[in-house]
């Protein structure tokens, strides 16, 4: 017998609008997706995440705890959300306290393998791909870069 439990991935108590594709293999747990979303392989969403309507979230991303994404976005390949800052020196675990929210605007589009670290980022944003988002984003237009910095007005 082995000295592992072996967990299958899973959709479990997903609350969807209508006309939702997710694709497996994917884990998502507790969350909520509006109407006409679609859900690539290999994504993590994470217990209370609320993604609006019209959004697509393309493979190997990870949506953790503390999200909200609004409608008409764009999740590229890869992306990482991030709620744990160790900002007390060390992974805060399951400290829930510790951790911080992230919210995304409509009309957002982030792309492959950016990191969006706890931030409101709002309507009308296009983030390059390999960004690394450290601050809140409060005027519409093109982000890119580590950390992440306007480059022009959308």
């Amino acid at each position: 017998m082995p000295a592992f439990k072996l967990k299958k991935i899973s959709l479990r108590k997903v609350k969807t609008g209508k006309s939702v594709v997710i694709m497996q293999p994917s884990n998502l747990y507790e969350c909520r997706l509006g109407d006409d979303c679609f859900v690539g392989p290999f994504t993590e969403i994470q217990k209370g995440v609320v993604i609006g309507n019209n959004c697509r979230i393309q493979s190997h991303s990870f949506i953790c705890e503390l999200v909200t994404i609004g409608n008409d976005c764009f999740i590229g390949h890869g992306v990482m959300f991030i709620n744990d800052t160790f900002s007390y020196g060390k992974p805060a675990g399951g400290d829930h306290s510790k951790w911080k929210k992230t919210s995304i605007g409509n009309n957002v589009s982030i792309g492959s393998n950016a990191t969006i670290l706890p931030v409101s980022i709002c309507d009308e944003v296009v983030i390059g791909a390999g960004a690394v988002v450290t601050k809140d984003i409060t005027k519409k237009g093109t982000y890119a870069g580590n950390p992440a910095k306007k480059l022009k007005k959308v």
